[in-house]
Order: C-alpha cells, then sequence, then structure tokens
C-alpha cells in the first residue's frame, strides 16, 4: 500500500493542468441523450475538466496512488458546435488532508464555456478497489 501522508508533500497548491478535444458527434448532447441539440455535451464539459484536474497532479502521485472525483460544481454558460476544440484549465485552489480542490474553467474560441469547482480525492488505489468487492 501506498504512503498516503507523503501524498501531501508532492502535490501543492498552485499546479496547473489543460486538457483539449475538439467536439465531435459523439460528445453532443444528442448522443449522450441529455438534449436535443448538437451541442458539446455538459458530462463531456464535466469529463474535460475532471481531466485537467488530473493532468495537474497525476506526475506528482507516488505510486499506488490516484485521485478519485468527489464533488463537481460547474456552470455550462454557453454551447460550442461541432468542430470547435474546447480546452479546460485546472488551477489547485486548496488542500484539505486527501481533498484537492481545482477551479476549472472551459474556454472555445469564442470565449468562456463554462466555469467551477471540482474537487478530487487522493487514495491508496489497491485499498479502494478493495471497497469494490
Amino acid at each position: 500500500m501506498a504512503n498516503l501522508s507523503r501524498m501531501a508533500n508532492a502535490i501543492e497548491v498552485g499546479l496547473r493542468g489543460e486538457a483539449r478535444i475538439t467536439v465531435a458527434d459523439a460528445d453532443t448532447a444528442m448522443s449522450h441523450g441529455t438534449g436535443s441539440v448538437p451541442v458539446f455535451a455538459t458530462p463531456c464539459v464535466i469529463a474535460l475538466c475532471e481531466r485537467a484536474a488530473i493532468a495537474a497532479v497525476g506526475e506528482r502521485l507516488p505510486d499506488g496512488v490516484t485521485t478519485v472525483g468527489m464533488r463537481v460544481q460547474v456552470d455550462h454558460l454557453q454551447p460550442t458546435a461541432v468542430g470547435h476544440e474546447v480546452t479546460a484549465e485546472a488551477f489547485l485552489k486548496h488542500i484539505e488532508g486527501r481533498r484537492l480542490t481545482f477551479a476549472v474553467s472551459v474556454h472555445d474560441n469564442r470565449g468562456l464555456v463554462a466555469a467551477g469547482k471540482v474537487t478530487r480525492v487522493m487514495v491508496d488505489i489497491e485499498r479502494f478497489m478493495g471497497k469494490t468487492v
């Protein structure tokens, strides 16, 4: 099992991560069953924010440790059409024990698409997976 107390030493406020995607038909609200229009689906916006948060800390985590999603608070403000690139950015704002809170934003070529917070928790992978059986 990983030493969870070592995790906080490798992670620090201010870390940044980014994730990009070009919106495809498979990423639309229509494809996800969450709407009737062919625009970037809110579940995909949230997934992109999560990917950015993971990118911010992923390489700093010791072997046997990962982060898992705990809370997402995101306002989806503007639609993005198929074919447009969107970029999510995550900034680690707060660390409380194993909890990591990120400020996230998503932009396309027209401006701000979404903004909010993502909270992820550092876990020992083996111990965490043991809870699934």
